[in-house]
Parts: structure tokens; C-alpha cells; sequence
């Protein structure tokens, strides 16, 4: 059984540990700087308007969305939604973060590789991080080598777009920690605060991706592909 097996769990904790301590930074950090009101009175929706029309940036909608910390860019919608805590509010955190999202949109203006990389293995990713256990742990079941190298590959697109994301998402940070102070949307003393919130984000993807990468290693060494015991 799979939650009886040790040597799970030493992969797995170690992931899940990280994950929540960079949870709980984050949440924190944002609750901290969204009490500190931008001295230029922007929401996060008219910051990131700001900089996208700073920019040279058009054809890009700006929505509101349901859902705490819900932001995201949608590159084939061309579509910057963002949470009301971040729409409609006039913080350094709702400005950090929308300035964070408008940066995805500049990359796509800007065809950077590494976001189209990014959103090109989504599709694989997403049959990854939904079927590879299944496939992987019947494989080991049912003696089949065959499915469980199946699973290790699902897997390791998930694995390979969790990678992927860091650069991405560390690029559209320094686009954004630049853009809030060439576009006025800050000054230079609320830029270090504002971008103290994109760095507590930042720390998420690097958690998702060793939680990612360690599970990887315990597939192998599970499979006995790299000399673990397979039973």
C-alpha cells in the first residue's frame, strides 16, 4: 500500500513541509503589505493598466476574478484576471501582484521563450499531474514495467513544467519590480515593500517544484530504476 510504504513518505514530507511554510509566508506577507496604501492611490487593475499601456502593450482585457490570491494571465485569452483582493484595492500587495501579472502579459507581447515553452507543456502536464499515479502505482500492481514507465513519463512532464515555471515566474517579478517605479505606480521607498510580496510568491514555485522533483525520485527508486526495491 502506498501510505504504508516509508520510503513514501520521506519523499513526500519533506515537499509538503516546504509547500506550507512558503503557504503560510506568502498569505502572511500579503496580509501585512495589503494594510500599506500606495502613496499614488492605484488599484492593482489600474496599476496593471498602467503598465501595460507604459509599455506599448494592447489587446489584453483586464477582469476580476473569484477567489483569494486567484491572479493569473491567460495567454490565449489574452486576459489578466485578477482576485478583488487585488482589483479593487489600492495596497502595495494588490499592486505587486497585478504589476506580477502584467509581466506575463509583456512576455507574451514579447513572444519570451520560456513562457511559450511553458504554456506549449501544459496540456501533457495537466494529463500528468492527473493519471501518472494511477497508471504508475497499477503498473507496480499488476507487475506491468511497461505502465509504470508510462507513470515515470506523465509524471515528469508535470515535473519538467513545474521547472519551467521558475524563470518564468522569476522573470515576470523583475519586469514588474522595474516597470512599478519607471511607471510611477510606486515610488522607490514602496518598491523593496512591494516586491518583498513577489519574492514570498516566488518561494511557492520553488517549493511546488522540489515537492515535484522528489516525487519524481521516488517513482524511480520505487520502479527500482535507480536501484530502489520494486514490489
Amino acid at each position: 500500500m502506498l501510505y504504508m510504504d516509508p520510503l513514501y513518505w520521506a519523499f513526500l514530507l519533506p515537499g509538503l513541509v516546504l509547500a506550507m511554510i512558503a503557504s503560510m509566508y506568502v498569505k502572511s506577507t500579503f496580509a501585512h503589505y495589503s494594510k500599506v496604501r500606495a502613496r499614488s492611490g492605484m488599484t492593482g487593475a489600474q496599476a496593471a493598466q498602467a503598465m501595460l499601456q507604459r509599455s506599448g502593450v494592447t489587446g489584453v482585457s483586464i477582469e476580476r476574478a473569484r477567489g483569494f490570491l486567484s491572479d493569473h494571465y491567460d495567454p490565449s485569452a489574452k486576459v489578466l484576471r485578477l482576485s478583488p483582493d487585488v482589483y479593487d484595492q489600492p495596497s502595495l500587495s494588490a499592486i505587486g501582484v497585478a504589476c506580477h501579472e502584467a509581466g506575463h502579459a509583456l512576455q507574451d507581447a514579447q513572444a519570451y521563450y520560456w513562457l511559450g515553452l511553458r504554456t506549449t507543456l501544459v496540456p501533457m502536464a495537466s494529463i500528468g499531474s492527473n493519471f501518472s499515479y494511477m497508471v504508475f502505482f497499477l503498473g507496480l500492481f499488476l507487475g506491468s514495467m511497461a505502465m509504470v514507465k508510462i507513470g515515470i513519463v506523465l509524471f515528469s512532464a508535470a515535473v519538467l513544467f513545474s521547472i519551467v515555471t521558475l524563470p518564468v515566474e522569476w522573470n515576470a517579478s523583475a519586469r514588474a519590480k522595474q516597470a512599478m517605479v519607471s511607471c510611477g505606480i510606486v515610488g522607490p521607498s514602496e518598491a523593496e515593500a512591494a516586491g518583498t510580496v513577489l519574492n514570498a510568491a516566488f518561494l511557492t514555485y520553488v517549493a511546488g517544484a522540489i515537492s515535484a522533483i522528489l516525487t519524481l525520485l521516488y517513482f524511480l527508486l520505487r520502479s527500482g530504476l535507480l536501484g530502489g526495491r520494486r514490489d
